[in-house]
């Protein structure tokens, strides 16, 4: 199932960029922007921390060159680590599967989706980085349609971006073959779910999709 857990591997490089300490925002009007309520309601919703939430606020306007409260997918595309990234475009996306309406990420919205990536502490997990929540998160990254399946097309699709530059179009095809192959339990040729789950099983799962926060 290695095409599975590569492309959350692959997330890693983004968040490390969107994890970085900004100078000069502690204390100064980043902060200040950010009320005491909605902090704690934050905190509350994703398990970080005050300051963490602070820094990713500040990391937030710094990709808000517009000053309009909410980031586009071409704020995103700043960001150096990820533009270089061949899976930029599903990553990008990745922000905006639940946003309101599908173009823009807001603050919160930002924080939550990071939030997926809080490595579980203590086997105590939060509603947000629970293995299952990670698992949903990953497999709507290969659900490219939104229609609760992965297709061998979809699989192709970002088979392609990750390695279609070095791998003929034969050996990804019987890639992807073999990979629906594998996970798909009941034969119907695409990957539910459940069968996702299953697939991953002996995953760690909670390693690859997790970013070290600073506190």
């Amino acid at each position: 199932m290695e095409p599975f857990f590569q492309l959350c591997e692959a997330v890693g490089p983004t968040g490390r960029y969107l994890r970085r300490k900004t100078v000069n925002t502690m204390g100064s009007n980043t902060s200040l922007l950010l009320q005491d309520e909605e902090i704690s309601e934050i905190q509350k919703e994703t398990g970080f921390s005050r300051k963490q939430i602070v820094r990713l606020y500040s990391r937030f306007t710094s990709l808000d060159k517009s000053s309009s409260g909410a980031l586009g997918v071409e704020d995103f595309l700043r960001i150096p680590e990820l533009a270089i990234n061949p899976l930029r475009d599903m990553i990008v996306n990745a922000f905006f599967f639940e946003s309101e309406d599908g173009e823009r990420v807001n603050f919160r919205h930002f924080v939550q989706v990071l939030a997926r990536f809080r490595p579980i502490k203590k086997n105590k997990p939060h509603p947000l980085n629970r293995r299952r929540d990670k698992l949903r998160f990953a497999f709507g990254m290969y659900d490219l349609n939104r229609d609760g399946f992965i297709t061998k097309s979809e699989l192709l699709s970002i088979l392609n971006m990750m390695v279609g530059s070095h791998i003929n179009a034969d050996q990804l095809d019987r890639i992807a073959t073999r990979t629906i192959a594998e996970a798909d339990m009941n034969n119907d040729g695409k990957i539910s779910f459940d069968e996702f789950c299953s697939a991953m099983e002996k995953t760690n799962i909670e390693q690859k999709m997790s970013i070290r926060f600073l506190h």
